[in-house]
């Protein structure tokens, strides 16, 4: 069994498409419109097969987000070195979101970098 893809709700479709191609190199698809429920999505796929639907709607609720929170508590995207993990987080920083952890070798091994993004949702960045 694979998970096929992961959905999230933004409100900023255009720019969280920016953010996923930019920085992760996802290739978004064209789009999806529906007139009739006004839902919008895209697709970034990524390399590995990887897929993210990122969508929105009129309708949506956006509850405040704080990183110690259940459910969704972060994506993590392998870019393959230490140099590519510092190159992106690096990357990330100058076009102005916030770094809240690493570059850096965690307890556990990893090594990561953690960046509020996507509307104050958090991003891992690692091998």
């Amino acid at each position: 069994m694979r998970i096929e893809h992961i959905a999230m709700y933004v409100n900023d479709l255009d720019a969280s498409k920016d953010f996923f191609v930019t920085f992760l190199g996802g290739v978004s698809n064209a789009g999806y419109y529906n007139e009739k429920t006004g839902f919008k999505s895209y697709f970034i796929s990524f390399e590995d097969g990887a897929r993210l639907e990122i969508m929105n709607k009129s309708n949506m609720i956006d509850d405040p987000k704080t990183l110690n929170r259940t459910g969704y508590a972060h994506i993590a995207f392998s870019v393959g070195s230490k140099e590519k993990v510092n190159e992106v987080t690096e990357k990330a920083r100058e076009a102005g979101f916030e770094v809240i952890s690493g570059p850096r070798t965690t307890g556990d091994g990893y090594y990561e970098s953690c960046i509020v993004a996507i509307e104050n949702n958090q991003i891992e960045i690692t091998v």
